[in-house]
């Protein structure tokens, strides 16, 4: 948005994750995606898969990988490192989760289906984690790898500081 432009971004591109919302409905529909889509291009979406994004859908913190191998385990899938990394490894294939490098864990994508360049804002305090789509091709990153003849094929933006709710327990 240019300065003086009073509309708003689409839903598309605001962040996700840290406003209040339909929970259960935000799950449901996007298991029923991920179901959709999985139908459409012939793949497996197993149980342990399945269990796997819905345990990311339940919060919007990224997860690590022996935590979901608890969560699977309790959930009766196994005990087994290979579990958890396959069923990740599948999810970020196919555009279901994102892994967040700088926490070396996964969230729930918040636009499947839509190609994308992810940007985290991860709270240092509660490990909330917000999902908005970036252009890296466009500002600065964009301007330095056309010069250096560079192409940018993905990124990932992570950025650290403090959610609305921790801000303002910060500030009271």
């Amino acid at each position: 948005m240019t300065s003086g432009d009073t509309s708003h971004p689409s839903p598309a591109t605001e962040p996700v994750g840290f406003e209040t919302h339909d929970h259960a409905g935000c799950i449901a529909s996007a298991l029923a995606a991920a179901d959709a889509h999985c139908q459409r291009e012939g793949l497996r979406f197993t149980p342990v898969r399945r269990q796997a994004l819905e345990i990311l859908l339940q919060e919007h913190r990224a997860i690590g990988a022996y935590e979901m191998l608890d969560r699977l385990r309790d959930a009766g899938f196994g005990s087994q490192p290979p579990v958890a990394y396959r069923a990740l490894e599948f999810l970020v294939a196919h555009g279901f989760a994102h892994k967040i490098e700088r926490l070396n864990a996964f969230i729930a994508c918040a636009h499947p289906g839509a190609e994308h360049s992810p940007a985290f804002m991860i709270c240092r305090l509660c490990q909330s984690v917000a999902e908005a789509q970036s252009t890296p091709s466009r500002g600065a990153l964009g301007d330095a790898a056309r010069a250096a003849g560079f192409q940018i094929e993905r990124t990932v933006v992570e950025a650290e500081g403090l959610c609305p709710s921790c801000a303002e327990k910060a500030d009271a």
